[in-house]
């Protein structure tokens, strides 16, 4: 039986290049650890690495975020 939707394909093996957005939050927190795990430099008051993981979480919502509006904007929400 053929997927009206998408041609015969299933929903999830389209392409979506928005899901890439959710990425950052990764690398942001894993990868780039070893490369932030300092303490010397302060920045504002905070360790470097208390700093970067403070804006690593600020950055986690807003790239959900920018994932949901590209879906949306495509209509896939």
């Amino acid at each position: 039986m053929r997927n009206q939707f998408s041609g015969g394909r299933s929903p999830g093996s389209r392409k979506r290049p928005a899901l890439l957005w959710l990425l950052l939050p990764y690398v942001a927190f894993l990868a780039v650890l070893p490369l932030v795990n300092r303490v010397t430099p302060t920045v504002l008051g905070l360790p470097f690495l208390f700093f970067w993981m403070l804006v690593a979480t600020l950055l986690t919502p807003l790239s959900v975020g920018l994932a949901r509006r590209a879906d949306r904007k495509r209509g896939r929400a």
